[in-house]
């Protein structure tokens, strides 16, 4: 639309709008007017911009639909309206719509014509910025990029300028020993050992720098703390016709080879030396060489050997042994011959080393890998796995010979050793697997031969054991009760039963005195678990800690339930594991449980098994005396099955022997048992200590025990260990409370 249409009259003017209609045709802008938010008027790069078929299209059409939506056009105006009232000029980078619903990138100046009447309209410069944002967003990905690689880079990068730092990557501080950020704004002299050396580098670099040329050299620069550091440098000016604007430095610390290289270049001048020296003496220089050479042979070798032996005993380690018995198996493979696995491992050795020190318990396995070695084959292998654990893999050995050889290292492994004046003596436990029997593969064979040994440990120890396929039956058992023991506390799958506990009066009267909390589980799928099966699981896994609170915390609780019950005044027993003794805060446990429960420590009576508190006496003395000092009462649980020593049982603050049920059952026909459980009784007299007797079947065991003057009783004969219920209930009947009516609802 021209400006000049109307204006015949006044050539002058004509001429100016003329001029202004030429201007605004070919500006390289948008320009419009805009009117109550109408496009009164625009040039013809304002429909191009906005894809108009020509600007009187574009005459009479909202401005809003140019924008993404009418928000976005409100949000504008709100933007703009304050600057334009005020008679000034309103600048934005705005996201708008052309024609064609394509969304562009828009400068945006707009100005006011009348800012005292802002209903005349307003004039707008557009520019089309979409492509110059696109190149402004690959760029800002590309400084990201750059920063990355700036700031991850494995070599140092700073940049100089006057020879002060503007930039440097963490490589660069790392490599001169500097904090981050402490370089910045520094000189350059920060990392030379010298003020002449800086010179000589600024020098140095000029000339190839002011032709444009990169810097390379090596140089010994300086850490912070002095030290000196080889570097291979390369730099290059940033622009080379303004050298002011600065240069990159790329520096990488090569101190490691530089020593290399001088290692390497004094050995070389060393043996040219001495080849120099030696030229009238052939013979000798060769010998010299030859002597070198076998030096260097023997250190390879003598690597070799670190590498496949142990630094200890010498034997075979892992990967040797892993090697050797691979070969052994596939000769005995092919040739159908018998090939056996051996597992050997020290009982309590820990003991060993926690008493006398390490370099005793080294010395030990030192002697104990000479014999060992001295027993067997040439063709057989013995390796040390790690610590006290030996390997052996013995081929064409069959049962017979692997059981022979067994029993001829029990006896070597038992002598007594001298070490530094001092006469030790340790048992072994061992497990052998037979090939192809108990596994085809060597992973396979030393899983089963690991699982006899530990079968042999859990049998007594000092002793062998073969795999069996029922021991593979039970390890495949026990991962599976592992698995499902993790979950039992929380699925409430565990309980309590409860075995009484009677005192021995006078007059042939018994009279219960307390109880005993054996834990019981009941799996959804595997129906009823023996302790004895998963107990030993629970104590190996750690689960121990977590099910012996519960059963504490439960036990005690079931107790301050009967005594709401009206039974009589009873104490509660509970067992603790070895691991459950050991744990620092067992006092303290109990203490808090008691506390939580409101029940007195005389109340609770905490049994402890004889090899527990044997396992390491003079902290199992420092638990006892803690929990005494607290008023629990202590046990000792089947007595006379471990290894007790009367000069610590003195020690001991137990108030009670638990004579074992396997010196009750066979009372009234085992003599050697009968003089046991006598010798018990007497010695704990004479100690002040209680007895009670486990395991009473038979009114015969109870005479005797009564005769010989045992305290109190607990079995079969009495009752087996039934549910809390079922235990009130029988106690109630035999000592009914003295208000009985309203009783029975404080049943559990």
């Amino acid at each position: 639309m021209s400006l000049a249409s109307d204006t015949s009259d006044n050539p002058e003017l004509s001429q100016a709008l003329r001029e202004l209609d030429v201007i605004l045709a070919n500006a390289g802008v948008g320009v419009v007017f805009v009117k109550n938010r109408t496009l009164v008027r625009c040039n013809q790069r304002y429909a191009e911009i906005y894809g108009f078929a020509s600007p009187e299209a574009a005459v009479g059409r909202s401005s809003v639909e140019l924008y993404e939506s009418e928000d976005a056009a409100r949000s504008l105006g709100r933007r703009a309206y304050p600057l334009l009232a005020a008679g000034e000029t309103f600048r934005s980078e705005q996201l708008m719509l052309r024609q064609n619903g394509e969304a562009f990138w828009a400068h945006l100046t707009g100005r006011l014509i009348n800012p005292y009447d802002p209903a005349d309209g307003s004039i707008w410069i557009v520019d089309d910025i979409h492509d110059r944002r696109l190149a402004d967003a690959a760029l800002a990905d590309l400084h990201a990029e750059q920063q990355l690689i700036f700031d991850h880079a494995m070599v140092g990068i700073v940049f100089l300028r006057g020879r002060r730092v503007t930039r440097v990557n963490r490589a660069f501080e790392q490599i001169f020993g500097f904090e981050p950020g402490e370089l910045d704004g520094q000189f350059s002299r920060a990392w030379y050992l010298s003020d002449e050396d800086w010179k000589a580098a600024g020098d140095l670099c000029y000339e190839p720098l002011s032709r444009g040329d990169s810097f390379h050299a090596e140089m010994l620069l300086g850490r912070k703390d002095g030290s000196p550091v080889w570097c291979e440098v390369r730099s290059k000016a940033i622009d080379r016709s303004d050298l002011s604007r600065g240069s990159i430095w790329i520096t990488q610390d090569i101190t490691a080879r530089k020593l290399a290289e001088q290692e390497l270049l004094n050995a070389k001048n060393q043996l040219e030396a001495l080849v120099a020296q030696r030229t009238e003496q052939l013979s000798q220089t060769v010998a010299e060489l030859q002597l070198k050479i076998a030096e260097q042979q023997a250190a390879e070798a003598r690597a070799q050997r670190l590498a496949m032996f142990d630094g200890l005993t010498g034997l075979p380690n892992r990967h040797l042994l892993a090697d050797r018995a691979t070969q052994a198996i596939d000769i005995a493979r092919r040739s159908d011959e018998p090939l056996a696995v051996l597992f050997l491992d020290l009982d309590h050795f820990k003991n060993v080393n926690d008493s006398l020190g390490h370099r005793v318990g080294d010395t030990l396995l030192v002697q104990l890998a000479a014999r060992l070695r001295g027993a067997v084959r040439e063709q057989d292998t013995v390796a040390r796995t790690g610590g006290d654990e030996f390997v052996l893999v013995l081929p064409l050995t069959d049962i017979a010979g692997a059981a022979h050889l067994a029993t001829k290292l029990m006896a070597l492994a038992s002598a007594p050793f001298q070490v530094d004046q001092q006469e030790l003596t340790v048992t072994p436990s061992m497990g052998i697997a037979m090939f192809p029997t108990d596994g085809d593969d060597f992973d396979t064979l030393c899983k089963c031969a690991d699982a006899a040994m530990y079968r042999a440990k859990r049998d007594g120890r000092n002793a062998y054991r073969f795999f069996t396929s029922e021991m593979q039956a039970q390890s495949a058992r026990a991962l599976t009760l592992e698995n499902a023991l993790r979950r039992a506390l929380e699925r409430q799958q565990l309980s309590l039963h409860y075995q009484p506990q009677f005192a021995l009066e006078a007059g042939g009267e018994t009279r219960i005195v307390g109880a005993e909390a054996l834990l019981r589980w009941q799996h959804p799928e595997l129906g009823w678990v023996s302790p004895a099966e998963f107990i030993p699981i629970a104590e190996t896994t750690g689960l121990i800690l977590p099910i012996g609170e519960w059963v504490l915390q439960e036990a005690l609780s079931q107790l301050r339930r009967w005594d709401q019950a009206g039974l009589p005044e009873l104490t509660m027993a509970v067992n603790l594991s070895a691991v459950q003794f050991r744990n620092d805060d067992l006092p303290g446990l109990v203490g808090r449980v008691l506390h939580d429960v409101g029940m007195p420590a005389e109340r609770l009576e905490l049994e402890l098994t004889e090899g527990a508190a044997m396992e390491n006496p003079g902290a199992a003395i420092a638990v006892m005396n803690e929990l005494h000092a607290r008023g629990v009462r202590l046990s000792i649980d089947d007595f006379g099955t471990g290894h007790s020593s009367l000069s610590y049982l003195k020690k001991f603050r137990v108030g009670k022997l638990k004579i074992d049920q396997s010196f009750v059952r066979d009372l009234t026909e085992d003599a050697e048992d009968r003089a046991i459980v006598d010798a018990v009784i007497r010695m704990a007299a004479a100690l002040g200590l209680e007895t009670l007797a486990e395991g009473v079947e038979t009114e015969g065991q109870l005479e005797f025990l009564r005769r010989q003057g045992c305290m109190a009783v607990q079995g079969y004969l009495f009752s087996r260990p039934v549910p809390a219920d079922a235990f009130a209930e029988s106690v109630l009947a035999e000592n009914p409370p003295i208000s009985a009516p309203n009783s029975a609802y404080a049943l559990p």
